[in-house]
């Protein structure tokens, strides 16, 4: 064929290609004109296995062989072009001495032809690259009237190949996840996609709401599932497919839970058809039942897959979804282990996988605590979720279902489910997905009945120090604070404002090999290498104060008690702390100033407390911007005046930044931050440093005014002025800054 001819031919077959929005459906027309191209007999299409180093044949002329794998490397010619990237034109597959001249290993493998009955004598065979990045191997065979390939093939070839790879890099190289398709094609938005994912209560309800909410085509969807598994869609075809006799050896309930089926085709060829075929576990679950090895998989759209099991309308029979959970309310106390693929199995009861799915979900939200409230009457009991200091509802519960739920929690935390009457408080350990959380548990008797709040206590190493995201003017300080021989430094602010963080953070910074560290906390959150940790028991009298009384005989450098709550405590921390150790605690108070007249109020002498005080840092969390999403913006006159006069007019010229030409960031909302505007949450600090003068206010009974006025003249910002400093820098935005000035001032 004349070149002329050739371009203008595949510039046609192009075109086609062009049009259509899947190689799957196209290769059977597809695969004549490119045979007609290029003269040849047959095509194989081959495509890189993201999970091994091999490529399988995709696409491919003739049905012999169901399936040809080789590995990416000399052993064939297939392998050989995906390994090296460089086409081949091979005058004789044969030829041992040819094929040796271009790789000492390479051969060609020849059991494909001896299995398939099918004789190979030269061939084409180029990569299929995009972006750098290998997808698979074109290979063309056998050239009709036993002719040769030329060199001219080879590179119109590899022109053919180039397209294929830029037009269907997704379905041939695969998704990062099952809907990402869907975006890709534009579909469905990021931000929607993001919300329905995120509402989702499974796989099978995201699918569910993908086409019922969303508005998508099941064809669409079951596309984007078939191109992230990497394995063919069947859909609902009763007339070539029908159950295979090994679904007998399965029960109903548990193919419908997990969503899969055995089918035969006209064959009685065995298929396993699944919502989500890179479950392994439930694979070999149904071969050890079935005696099953060999069949094929392919993914299937969960309703179609209820269709064939028997459901008549191919949604209502969904199982493990919240709703029919709640349909089968037991109570156990067993199970205690929570896995991606445990947490709606069919052996739990109902209500132990309700509260095994709630604590998953919060794991994955990040959420830092779940609050289950009652509701009057027979209103729903709902459950929230903390997410970056902010409470988000999650889903209801029916009020006929709440006692259960607070009963099975209880019975987890080893507490008295019949104690309704008084607050209890306990806690548990429970591994999701590997990870062992523990979660510390309030019950809290309402007049619409129990409410139980659940903490998930941080787990894993200590934060390094400079993560804290201290302003220069306050590191600065606090790391002259820290290498202080003997003194007490404080860590104050509000519940859940990340003060044992901190506390870490300064320990891991402190913890060598020369200095023996102790800690009494309660609970121990964060553990770190070469500490001591002690978990108080209030149960049997192990408090702070009998800790510090044992830490002092036990030879420390450096204690932390977790909480300075009353009197005893604080008294023996600051005794501690004079008699030549560091000493590090937290207390309840809202600004480092006010902690000093608190402790003088709670009975320790002045004089004793003002000795030993290195320093105090007060903090708070506050909510910082989406780094994808947050839009600049130029701040009106009054929000400009605003931040002069929060900081001080005198002091804002430290800042150094110009106000007529200052820009700031607001909250804007993507996919990135659940259209939020905001993702997780930075600390504001307040560091107050002893120094002779202060220590003369205390002495002389100064008021926490007269301590802050000094403290900021001699270089103490208040937790304000750090956030306006990080307002600046366009961590946060003046709607977050705005909520932390109205709590000061």
């Amino acid at each position: 064929m004349s070149e002329p001819i050739f371009y203008q031919r595949l510039a046609e077959l192009l075109k086609e290609i062009q049009n259509v929005t899947s190689f799957s459906e196209s290769f059977p027309e597809f695969e004549p004109k490119v045979l007609e191209l290029f003269d040849c007999e047959r095509i194989t299409v081959y495509q890189r296995n993201k999970h091994s180093f091999d490529i399988v044949s995709r696409y491919k002329s003739g049905d012999e062989l169901r399936e040809i794998r080789v590995p990416i490397g000399p052993q064939s010619l297939a392998g050989y072009v995906a390994f090296s990237k460089q086409g081949l034109v091979v005058e004789d597959v044969h030829d041992a001495d040819a094929l040796h001249a271009i790789h000492p290993k390479l051969k060609f493998a020849a059991r494909f032809d001896h299995k398939s009955q099918f004789r190979t004598h030269n061939m084409i065979v180029v990569p299929i690259i995009a972006n750098h990045i290998l997808l698979g191997v074109l290979q063309l065979i056998n050239k009709n009237n036993k002719a040769d390939f030329t060199l001219e093939d080879q590179t119109q070839a590899q022109e053919l190949a180039n397209f294929i790879g830029q037009k269907f890099k997704y379905e041939l190289g695969g998704t990062n996840g099952p809907f990402e398709y869907l975006r890709h094609k534009k579909w469905i938005t990021e931000s929607e996609l993001k919300r329905i994912e995120a509402n989702s209560r499974n796989h099978a309800d995201a699918i569910r709401r993908l086409i019922d909410d969303a508005k998508l085509m099941p064809e669409q969807v079951a596309l984007s599932l078939e191109i992230f598994h990497q394995t063919k869609h069947l859909g609902y075809d009763p007339d070539n497919y029908h159950l295979h006799a090994a679904n007998s050896k399965l029960n109903t309930q548990y193919l419908k839970r997990n969503t899969v089926c055995i089918l035969a085709n006209v064959n009685e060829s065995p298929i396993v058809l699944m919502a989500e075929p890179n479950n392994a576990a439930l694979l070999l679950e149904i071969e050890s039942a079935t005696g099953l090895s060999a069949y094929d998989i392919h993914v299937g759209l969960p309703s179609n897959i209820l269709k064939y099991l028997g459901s008549t309308s191919g949604g209502d029979d969904q199982l493990g979804e919240i709703g029919d959970i709640l349909g089968e309310i037991e109570d156990d106390s067993d199970d205690e282990e929570i896995g991606q693929d445990e947490i709606l199995t069919e052996e739990a009861p109902a209500v132990v996988r309700l509260v095994n799915k709630i604590l998953h979900d919060a794991k994955q939200f990040d959420a830092s605590d779940i609050h289950i409230d009652p509701n009057k009457g027979n209103s729903p009991t709902k459950v929230r979720m903390r997410v970056d200091g902010v409470c988000q509802e999650i889903l209801q519960i029916p009020a006929s279902h709440h006692a259960a739920t607070i009963a099975r929690i209880k019975i987890m935390s080893k507490l008295d489910i019949a104690e309704k009457r008084l607050p209890q408080d306990g806690k548990f350990a429970v591994k999701i997905n590997s990870n062992l959380v523990e979660v510390r548990i309030a019950t809290i008797p309402t007049v619409f009945g129990e409410g139980v709040v659940m903490r998930i206590l941080a787990s894993g190493g200590a934060m390094p120090f400079d993560s804290l995201n201290l302003s220069p003017r306050n590191a600065e300080r606090l790391n002259k604070m820290i290498v202080q021989p003997h003194g007490i430094i404080l860590v104050v602010g509000p519940t859940g404002s990340g003060k044992t963080t901190t506390l870490h953070a300064v320990l891991g910074k402190l913890n060598t090999p020369d200095k023996k560290i102790w800690t009494a906390e309660d609970p121990v959150e964060i553990t770190q290498p070469g500490l001591q940790q002690v978990q108080m028991n209030n149960k049997i009298g192990f408090d702070f104060k009998t800790a510090l009384r044992a830490f002092l005989r036990a030879d420390p450098d450096i204690i932390l008690i977790g909480e300075m709550r009353d009197r005893e405590t604080a008294h023996a921390g600051v005794e501690a702390s004079l008699t030549g150790h560091l000493v590090l605690s937290t207390l309840h108070t809202n600004s480092a100033p006010e902690t000093v007249t608190r402790l003088i109020d709670l009975g320790l002498d002045p004089v004793n407390f003002s000795d030993a005080c290195v320093g105090i840092l007060a903090q708070r969390l506050i909510r910082t911007l989406c780094s994808k999403c947050k839009a600049p913006y130029t701040p009106s006159d009054d929000e400009k005046a605003f931040l002069i006069r929060q900081y001080g007019k005198d002091q804002f010229k430290e800042l150094r930044v110009d106000i007529a030409n200052l820009t700031l960031y607001k909250a804007n909302g993507c996919a990135t931050c659940g259209d939020s505007g905001y993702k997780g949450r930075t600390g504001l600090h307040e560091l107050l440093m002893m120094s002779s003068p202060l220590r003369h206010i205390v002495n002389t009974g100064g008021t926490a005014t007269d301590i802050k006025k000094l403290g900021i003249e001699e270089g103490m910002r208040t937790l304000v002025q750090d956030g306006i400093y990080k307002v600046l820098l366009g961590q946060t935005d003046f709607v977050q800054l705005q909520k932390i000035t109205s709590s000061d001032h």
